[in-house]
């Protein structure tokens, strides 16, 4: 319920002050260089993880190249600032071809990338471009629906907020209807269905103001500058992923530069005031480094020097991540991992505008959360061509939320609603990796994680007296075997197959889940995948472990021993590169849900339908006879960045259905059937030594309004408190959702210092949309009246690398 009216954040007075650090920063003393940078990695084989000697690196339309070391390390100096193509090729390997390498001139640019190995005999000949990698999923086990996205585009797109999640509603398949959260809807399955990893493990719900079961938020927690490039899966993914069953987003932290130490400051509206500090660990430059990140929240800044933000409701939050890599020795290679953050916000009924439907002016709400994870990564050579790679983690987080309401009967509030989670996860994962030949690559491990949840609340909000809603404390495991394996039987035709486990000891529920995808290219500008994928989920905690009193007195826990969500995936998919920067990629998709929770008794209730908010739906009893159904077709068209300009379009048609337990057929709440984006920017070069550049980008989304259940005012009056008229479940649909934004921007690159800066101004809905959000009933008002999304609103952002 955070930041979703349009009374929040409509209304940035003063928010322009944020220019005046807009300066020269003579302070930064270093000494006058040219314009021109180092580009440098490490090229490994994708298969084994292995270091390439003798890799060939190039700078398309320059003569200059370099040849990797015998630890596969290579530098390019001298590199122009600008957008690069940079293209790798060695001898028995696939060549591949990097466009759009940003550099600039405050920082080294750090590109690693893996090869593929050819599989061609020794008396066959042939001469083929280094094919354009952009997109394409970092793991070698990849089938359908699979994309890689790098920090670059996160920052670079329109309307983005520095914000990982904003940026995947850009792809195919992906809708994001919601301007106050960032939730993840994939094809029509609920947001719950998405599961978040970072380096290789599963991590909780990384937002701040984050819930118990959810995994979305109004503000992330990941720093983006943070981040290298990573995968997102829309669905069949492979083996080794578990416990989703609509997406993945596997996210990787970089490596901090080993060689020299680098800084950068950053202002943005959203992700806050920020400081990162990089460099090497030791004085040896033995490939060891550190990165640290520190954030606060620009709101909670700007309040503590008096800037006005149209609400006192303004959120507070910080967080902090590091990546700390040691240098590779006998024992193997180590690296530390971590990220955390802390978040709160008051809405004070009081300061409230009393004609505002989202928040009562009758109620006080205190509300804070915590987050916090930590890992040790270790990776150790087994012969020649294997790896095994484990990784062990501990996660904290918790939220506590306090509700006050006033009564006219009373002098002083009456404490109505107290609630307080704290959930812990000790994780354990391992595999090993052995690339057999060059057709074969296998992987098989297992990840064992132990949740401990302790997890409290109560209401007498609208009922004679306290009534526990949630009470537990306790904890469980959740096991995962798999084993997966790649096969390349021509150089056109590969298979990825594998097999998925799970057990859960909470209620000893258990799944086996196949995976394979098919993959098959007729020459090197065209792939065909076929996949098909079994997968299940645990339901949110909120769902199992809410308890209805009966009339006996006796609590109703009978949800503790729901099984899994599961659901069969089907994916055809087309690439096709069909000229120099462009590239064409349609998929068409089905997915059957079973298993899902809905009611014992005949209604048109799911939980397929829950998990865009912060609470869920407070239903006991439930039992796994539910059914749901995905189908659709995606297209994307891209255009990387080439001659000053890139252009993305994706257009999703889809249809999303569920079943109740009385066996009518609804649309889903999250059925928008069709779902266009537009992304285009332009880059214009300034000057005569064109070092510096004006960008403009501009991002259009258009999607149909979700589907709602009305709210019954009768029986929400006789409450007090909002009720559904549950005869028509997901009976009315909001209008179409409309937003466009722009961005215009500088990137500056000094001709006397390694320093470069970064400037934008993004207006996001310049056409100022009243988007709906929700229909709600409100108790002071007596009524039910629409909730709109925010308006128009410029976000700035300046950051400063050197």
């Amino acid at each position: 319920m955070l930041f979703t009216g349009s009374s929040h954040f409509n209304k940035p007075i003063g928010l322009y002050i944020a220019w005046l650090m807009i300066g020269s920063f003579n302070a930064f003393g270093v000494q006058a260089q040219q314009i021109s940078q180092t580009v440098k990695g490490t090229i490994i084989d994708k298969a084994s993880e292995k270091p390439l000697a003798g890799v060939s690196v190039t700078v398309a339309g320059l003569s200059m190249g370099v040849t990797t070391d015998a630890a596969g390390n290579y530098t390019l100096e001298n590199v122009p600032v600008g957008r690069q193509r940079i293209s790798f090729s060695s001898i028995g390997y696939k060549p591949v071809s990097i466009p759009e390498v940003l550099v600039t001139i405050g920082k080294q640019v750090i590109l690693d990338v893996s090869l593929e190995e050819s599989i061609r005999t020794l008396n066959e000949v042939s001469v083929t471009a280094p094919k354009a990698r952009k997109g394409m999923a970092l793991n070698e086990f990849a089938g359908s629906s699979a994309r890689s996205f790098s920090m670059d585009e996160v920052t670079r797109y329109a309307g983005g907020r520095n914000d990982p999640a904003r940026l995947a509603s850009s792809f195919a398949g992906v809708s994001s209807t919601n301007d106050s959260r960032n939730d993840i809807v994939v094809r029509g399955n609920s947001p719950t269905a998405v599961l978040w990893r970072m380096e290789g493990v599963p991590i909780p719900n990384p937002n701040h103001f984050s819930t118990l079961g959810t995994t979305g938020g109004p503000v992330s927690a990941l720093n983006t500058n943070a981040l290298k490039n990573s995968d997102f899966y829309t669905g069949a993914f492979p083996a080794e992923y578990g416990n989703a069953s609509g997406a993945v987003f596997d996210l990787s932290l970089r490596s901090g530069n080993k060689d020299k130490v680098e800084k950068t400051l950053q202002l943005n509206m959203f992700s806050g005031l920020e400081a990162m500090i990089e460099g090497p660990l030791s004085k040896k430059k033995n490939g060891s480094s550190f990165l640290i990140g520190y954030r606060y929240s620009f709101a909670q800044l700007g309040q503590q020097i008096g800037l006005q933000f149209g609400t006192d409701a303004v959120p507070r939050y910080q967080d902090l991540i590091f990546n700390i890599n040691f240098a590779n020795s006998k024992l193997g290679k180590f690296g530390i991992f971590g990220m955390g953050g802390i978040s709160n916000i008051d809405f004070i009924g009081a300061d409230l505008d009393s004609a505002d439907m989202f928040a009562e002016t009758d109620e006080d709400t205190y509300f804070k959360s915590r987050i916090g994870v930590v890992g040790i990564k270790h990776t150790i050579d087994v012969g020649r061509n294997s790896y095994i790679r484990s990784v062990l983690s501990y996660s904290y987080t918790s939220n506590q939320g306090d509700g006050y309401k006033y009564y006219d009967s009373l002098p002083e509030r009456e404490y109505v609603t107290s609630q307080k989670t704290e959930n812990t996860g000790l994780r354990f994962s391992t595999y090993i990796n052995s690339k057999l030949n060059a057709r074969f690559t296998v992987r098989g491990g297992f990840l064992a994680e132990q949740n401990g949840l302790d997890t409290y609340l109560e209401t007498r909000e609208s009922r004679p007296g306290w009534q526990i809603m949630r009470d537990y404390d306790g904890s469980s495991w959740l096991l995962q075997p798999y084993v997966q394996g790649k096969y390349r039987f021509t150089g056109k035709l590969s298979l990825n197959a594998g097999v998925h486990g799970m057990f859960y000891t909470f209620n000893d529920a258990s799944a086996v889940e196949p995976r394979a995808s098919l993959s098959y290219a007729p020459d090197n500008t065209k792939t065909i995948t076929l996949s098909y994928g079994l997968h299940s989920q645990l339901q949110p905690a909120p769902v199992y472990l809410y308890q209805e009193k009966m009339p006996n007195g006796v609590f109703d826990q009978s949800n503790r021993d729901l099984g899994f969500t599961k659901a069969h995936h089907y994916i055809l998919g087309y690439d096709w590169a069909f000229a120099k920067d462009w590239r064409l990629k349609a998929e068409a998709y089905y997915q059957r849900i079973f298993d899902a929770p809905v009611e014992k008794i005949l209604s048109g209730f799911s939980i397929l339908n829950s998990g865009a908010d912060f609470t869920f739906p407070e239903k006991a009893g439930l039992v796994n006879n539910g059914t749901g159904s995905n189908q659709g077709v995606e297209l994307t068209i891209e255009k990387f960045f080439s001659k000053g300009y890139y252009l993305l379009t994706t257009a999703s048609l889809f249809n999303s259905k569920y079943k109740g337990s009385d066996g009518i057929e609804r649309n889903s709440t999250f059925n928008n059937r069709n779902v266009l984006n537009m992304l285009a920017g332009k880059e214009f070069k300034m000057g005569n030594s064109g070092r510096n550049v004006f960008t403009v980008d501009i991002k259009m989304t258009y999607s149909g309004g979700r589907y709602y259940t009305p709210v019954d005012l009768a029986a929400s009056e006789l409450a007090r408190r909002e009720q559904l008229d549950e005869r028509f479940y997901n009976a009315e649909q909001f209008p179409d959702y409309f937003r466009l934004d722009t961005r215009f921007g500088f990137r500056l690159n000094s001709s006397k210092r390694r320093l470069s800066q970064t400037i934008y101004l993004d207006l996001q809905n310049v056409t100022n949309r009243d988007n709906v959000f929700v229909q709600r009933y409100s108790e002071v008002q007596k009524r039910v009246g629409t909730v709109y999304q925010v308006g128009f609103f410029p976000d700035i952002m300046y950051k400063v690398q050197w």
